[in-house]
C-alpha cells in the first residue's frame, strides 16, 4: 500500500491514476493527516510525500516519521516541484530514500518507486528470516542449556551414588547456597564477585562439588556406616580427585570460563574450615573460595538435617544452632549470620523441596 501526500488535488489525482492499477493507494491532503494515516492498518509500504505544504511542510513530516518508532522503517520518497540541489539533499539527510523532482515522466515515477518496493519486500523477508533463525538460535541454546543441566545433574548424582537422597542433597545444597548468596548480594557483600551470572553459575555448578568421589572404589563410595582410618583417608582425595577432573574438562574446551572456575573451587576447596583445619590445602578465612564457604553452610546444614542411618536427626533450629556454634571456627562467621537472618526462608524452601515426588526432584533444577 502506499500512502500519497500533497496539498494540491490535481497532484493527488495525477499520482493516484498512475498507481491505482498497480497498487493499493491512500491518500492525505495535509502532513497532519499524513501522520494519522502511516500510524494505521494496513501500514503503507511506502510514502510519496510532497515538500511544500502548508502548517506542516514535507520536511518535517519526514522528521516525525522517522522519529516514531512505529512508522520510522517506512521509505519516503520526496516528490517536489523544488529542483534546488539543497532541498534535495536535505531531503535524503532526513532518512528519505529518494528525491523525484516534478514533472517527472510517468514511466520513470512508476520505475523508481516499483524500485524501492522491491527493496522494502526484500528487507522484510530478511527480517522475517533473521526474526526465524533468532527463534532458532534461541530453542537450540535453550535446549544445549537443558542438556548441559542434566548432564551435571546425572554427573552429581553419581557422585553422591552411595546415598539413596541424592537428588534432594543436591537441591537443597543449591537452594541454601543461592539463598544466601542472594541475600549477601542485596546486602552489598562481595560485591565485586557476586553478580547475577556469578549466581546462576554457582547454582548450576553445585552438584559436581563432590565430583571427586566418582574416582574412589567402590568399598568406599558405597560403605554403610563409619569409614576405617584408611578407607577416611581415600575419602578425603576426593577434593583433589574433582580438581582433576574439572582441569581434564576445561583442558578440553582450550579456555577458562567462569562455571568451570566456581566448579574447581567448590570441588578442591569444599572441605576447608575458616580456622585453617580443612583439607586438602588448609586453607584459613578468607583464603577460602567464597563458593566453598557458601558450600560448606549448605552442605553441613543439609547433612544435620537429612535422615541417615549413622547420624542423629536434627530440627532446623537444632541446625542452624549448630551452625552459629560453628562460625569462626568451621563456617565463615559473616556467612552464618546471614544464614541467621534468612533462617525461615532456609526452613521453608528445604520443607517444599523434600516434600516434593521423586519424579519432580529428578528433573533439572532450576533457581527459585
Amino acid at each position: 500500500m502506499i500512502l500519497i501526500v500533497d496539498d494540491v488535488p490535481d497532484n493527488l489525482a495525477v499520482l493516484h491514476h498512475l498507481l491505482r492499477e498497480k497498487y493499493r493507494v491512500r491518500i492525505a491532503k495535509d502532513g497532519f493527516r499524513a501522520l494519522e494515516l502511516a500510524e494505521m492498518p494496513p501500514y503503507p509500504d511506502l510514502i510519496i510525500l510532497d515538500v511544500m505544504m502548508p502548517e506542516l511542510d514535507g520536511f518535517e513530516v519526514c522528521r516525525r516519521l522517522k522519529k516514531n518508532p512505529k512508522t520510522s522503517s517506512i521509505p519516503v520518497i520526496f516528490h517536489s516541484a523544488s529542483h534546488r540541489a539543497e532541498d534535495e539533499e536535505l531531503g535524503l539527510q532526513l532518512g528519505a530514500v529518494d528525491y523525484l523532482a516534478k514533472p517527472m515522466a510517468p514511466v520513470l515515477i512508476l520505475a523508481r518507486i516499483a524500485a524501492q518496493i522491491s527493496l522494502q519486500e526484500a528487507s522484510m523477508r530478511l527480517q522475517n528470516s533473521n526474526a526465524l533463525l533468532a527463534e532458532s538460535v534461541r530453542e537450540k541454546t535453550a535446549e544445549l542449556a537443558r542438556m548441559q543441566d542434566a548432564l551435571i545433574m546425572t554427573m552429581g548424582l553419581m557422585a553422591e551414588a552411595r546415598d539413596s537422597d541424592a537428588a534432594r542433597h543436591i537441591k537443597v545444597t543449591q537452594q541454601i547456597a543461592l539463598l544466601l548468596a542472594k541475600r549477601m548480594q542485596e546486602k552489598g557483600m562481595h560485591r565485586q564477585l557476586l553478580s547475577d551470572e556469578y549466581l546462576a553459575a554457582l547454582f548450576k555448578t553445585i552438584p559436581l562439588h563432590d565430583v571427586g568421589k566418582l574416582g574412589l572404589p567402590d568399598r568406599v563410595l558405597f560403605k554403610q556406616g563409619k569409614l576405617e582410618p584408611d578407607e577416611h583417608a581415600l575419602m578425603r582425595q576426593h577434593p583433589q580427585l574433582g580438581l582433576e577432573i574439572i582441569l581434564s574438562v576445561e583442558e578440553f574446551l582450550g579456555k577458562p570460563h567462569l562455571f568451570l572456575r566456581i566448579a574447581k573451587e567448590l570441588a578442591y576447596s569444599h572441605q576447608e574450615r575458616w580456622d585453617g583445619g580443612g583439607y586438602p590445602q588448609g586453607l584459613i578465612e578468607e583464603e577460602i573460595p567464597v563458593s566453598a564457604r557458601l558450600m560448606a553452610i549448605a552442605d553441613a546444614y543439609d547433612g544435620l538435617t537429612r535422615s541417615r542411618e549413622y547420624e542423629t536427626l536434627r530440627s532446623h533450629r537444632e541446625a542452624m544452632l549448630l551452625l552459629a556454634e560453628g562460625a569462626g571456627s568451621q563456617f565463615d562467621p559473616a556467612m552464618v549470620a546471614v544464614a541467621l537472618e534468612i533462617s525461615d526462608a532456609i526452613e521453608i524452601a528445604v520443607s517444599c523441596i523434600r516434600s516434593q515426588a521423586t519424579r519432580s526432584i529428578l528433573s533439572v533444577c532450576e533457581p527459585a
